[in-house]
């Protein structure tokens, strides 16, 4: 780690502050990978210096629901025209045949894609296990690229012979799955300030997992006082499932279970109702909203602006690459602006807000308050924008990024370490991690 970091003359610093503030021609100094200083003309010192003229700089972004495995899947062509739980009974037999090595690399390359679109930290859900896969060989690819890192051990255990939707040979026994919710705790939560990984309990959803299984991940959470993350309301198929298996909606499902409060949050929620919505208000419940893959999935348009307005916190997740198919958080920012519009009407979400979900939104979500936002005594999670190029050619505003601007950083910093610089990331070899997920793809294909 750099030591001594000055990033010199911004054009533009998108704070989300608790003043929301922007600022104009200033520089940032990082000191052991903590903001110390924000202001116009800082003395050098024994700095390393980082000229960003020309760009504008906001905090990094944060992604809250992934699955990173599914980076070896993209566009598979049975799946590309099929709703969610057409979509999962197509790809659950390919994923069945993925390798430890498998996971590792197609994290690798998920993570890769987030850092060039400004994400500086990332959740995962991973809840197969076959052949000998565990939660750490996406946690040792992570500390590898450089990412700030919140992976979820996920599960499932109720398979097609006793009425869920995966396979039997993707199931595994409860018991084993608390057990190594215990191990890869023990082993890799960090719950320290400025914390590179935090793991959390996530059984995979409400089709896939028992009610005992669920009520009994959440005990061992809060034993343990980490987060807890699943699926929920994500479109209506899954509603109706709810109906028909426990007698209730979604919403209802999971507070008897204990699954809401401010250390739960939920993938999705397109679904959710006006009684949901004040449920995950009162309760502190966040929701991860995935919108592009929403679509991708025709799942709907989650009520976003109906939740915000409730007082519910919401983030940004990019889900997995094998439904959205992308991993472009930048994007995903945009998406969720100019669908609330959509639904909502032209001033239902600006790109301001948008932003801030993104971001601050993120780190809230997962429970952080030392990410998410520039400013002093922060973490140095840094996305620099280039706007100088065609993206913001002619913009009058260059701190509506989403409106105009470049979807891709020019240099990201992590704790204050250099991930992409100029484009290019710089953490890890990429070129060898992307022939190493070419030659997993032509095993599973084949």
């Amino acid at each position: 780690m750099v030591s001594d970091l000055l990033l010199r003359n911004a054009s533009t610093v998108i704070t989300m502050n608790d003043m929301r503030r922007v600022q104009a021609n200033v520089d940032i100094r990082i000191k052991g990978g903590v903001i110390s200083e924000i202001g116009p003309n800082l003395a050098e010192g024994t700095a390393k210096i980082v000229d960003v003229a020309g760009c504008a700089i906001t905090p990094g972004l944060v992604n809250t629901h992934h699955h990173l495995y599914q980076t070896m899947t993209r566009a598979v062509p049975a799946a590309q025209n099929a709703s969610l739980f057409g979509w999962l009974q197509t790809l659950y037999p390919i994923w069945a045949r993925m390798r430890p090595e498998d996971m590792f690399v197609s994290a690798q390359i998920g993570l890769a894609e987030l850092a060039l679109t400004g994400c500086t930290t990332s959740s995962d859900h991973l809840y197969l296990y076959p052949d000998g896969v565990r939660l750490e060989d996406t946690i040792h690819a992570a500390a590898e690229v450089g990412l700030r890192f919140h992976p979820t051990r996920g599960a499932m255990s109720i398979g097609e012979s006793d009425g869920g939707l995966p396979p039997d040979a993707l199931v595994e026994r409860e018991d084993a799955i608390l057990e190594d919710c215990i191990r890869v705790i023990d082993a890799f939560h960090d719950p320290r300030e400025g914390s590179m990984c935090r793991v959390g309990v996530a059984p995979c959803s409400p089709f896939s997992v028992s009610q005992e299984l669920m009520r009994d991940a959440a005990l061992l959470a809060r034993d343990k006082r980490v987060m807890m993350h699943t699926h929920l309301a994500e479109n209506d198929e899954d509603i109706a499932y709810s109906l028909e298996r426990f007698g209730c909606r979604p919403g209802q499902y999971a507070q008897d279970l204990g699954w809401v409060g401010d250390d739960v949050w939920h993938a999705h929620c397109v679904k959710l109702g006006r009684e949901e919505i004040d449920l995950f208000a009162r309760t502190k419940t966040g929701v991860a909203h995935c919108p592009c893959s929403n679509c991708r999935l025709a799942s709907g348009v989650a009520p976003v602006r109906a939740m915000r307005d409730a007082g519910v916190p919401v983030a940004l997740g990019v889900d997995g690459s094998a439904s959205n198919d992308a991993g472009a958080l930048m994007a995903e920012a945009r998406m969720a602006m100019l669908l609330q519009r959509l639904t909502g009407g032209a001033g239902a979400m600006g790109p301001y807000e948008a932003l801030e979900i993104a971001t601050r939104g993120g780190a809230a979500v997962l429970g952080r308050d030392d990410i998410g936002q520039i400013a002093v005594g922060k973490r140095a999670d840094i996305a620099v924008w280039d706007i100088t190029g065609v993206e913001s050619a002619g913009s009058w505003d260059p701190a509506a990024l989403l409106l105009a601007g470049p979807m891709k950083v020019r240099d990201l910093f992590v704790e204050g370490r250099r991930i992409v610089d100029h484009g290019r990331i710089v953490s890890f070899d990429l070129d060898r991690a992307l022939k190493g997920q070419a030659a997993g793809v032509a095993r599973l294909m084949a």
